[in-house]
């Protein structure tokens, strides 16, 4: 698995490097783990269409309040079931809680980014329907 997270780790850096802050294996679970800034939709786009990854297994926010360089990130679990590989994918937001939506790449995408807008008021730009999913539309603030 190690070996084969070696290939992918030359081919995602020779196609997105510039916004690559880290990359490396967990040696516990293989898992090919990786962070970058800003906008992970190229690097998505990439390993679901060159790599099979066509599973997205999970999406979250996190929140940095002590942290001076961002203050939110968005973590993408996809999922290549044809080699049975996992690749976590953790974007760091720097700026506004802006990021762009992979609804267009995964339909499965739509509610948990509804529901990471909803909770982190992290803003998912052309999300189809981005609006409150599990708290009241009145709520002003996002927990």
């Amino acid at each position: 698995m190690l070996e084969s997270n070696t290939h992918l780790k030359e081919q995602i850096m020779s196609h997105v490097s510039e916004k690559i802050t880290y990359i490396d294996s967990d040696t516990k679970d293989g898992i090919l783990s990786i962070e970058l800034l800003d906008n992970a939709f190229p690097l998505i786009q990439f390993l679901k269409e060159k790599q099979n990854f066509h599973f997205l297994t999970d999406l979250c926010g996190m929140h940095y309040p002590d942290q001076p360089n961002y203050k939110f990130a968005v973590v993408y679990h996809l999922h290549n079931w044809l080699e049975n590989r996992r690749i976590r994918i953790k974007c760091l937001i720097k700026n506004e809680p802006k990021i762009e939506s992979i609804v267009s790449l995964f339909e499965s995408a739509n509610w948990q980014e509804r529901e990471t807008y909803d909770f982190y008021g992290i803003e998912f730009i052309n999300h189809p329907d981005l609006r409150r999913i599990l708290n009241m539309d009145e709520m002003e603030s996002f927990p």
